[in-house]
């Protein structure tokens, strides 16, 4: 099993950005997949889950409003659209994959992990 997550980067303050996390190796559509986020010096943290069919979502305070979470299981990729970016919103973003049927909040319920992608929110 493999997921690449890409598209990090650096932008600017009140700005967008779309995360993507391609998977390979498993069966996409029977996946949770989720996006965690870790800061310099902080806790790596829960960001927003979607559920094999898309058709539950859960997101974190942080990010309620400003992000949104969507998959093509065609292409079997799961995509972040992160708004208005805040300084704080700067960490290196993860993707991982659950054999679940709801969205998992807890790094625990994740089987599988991808590489991480930084994204940088200057002031």
């Amino acid at each position: 099993v493999q997921l690449q997550a890409s598209g990090g980067g650096l932008v600017q303050a009140g700005g967008s950005l779309r995360l993507s996390c391609a998977a390979s190796g498993l069966t996409f559509s029977s996946y949770v997949v989720g996006w965690f986020r870790q800061a310099p010096g902080k806790e790596r943290e829960f960001v927003a889950a979607i559920t094999g069919s898309g058709g539950m979502k859960s997101y974190a305070y942080s990010v309620q409003g400003r992000a949104t979470i969507s998959r093509d299981n065609a292409k079997n990729t799961v995509y972040l659209q992160m708004n208005s970016l805040k300084p704080e919103d700067t960490a290196v973003y993860y993707c991982a994959a659950a054999a679940r049927i709801v969205p998992g909040r807890a790094e625990y319920e994740y089987e599988y992990w991808g590489q991480g992608t930084q994204v940088t929110v200057s002031s």
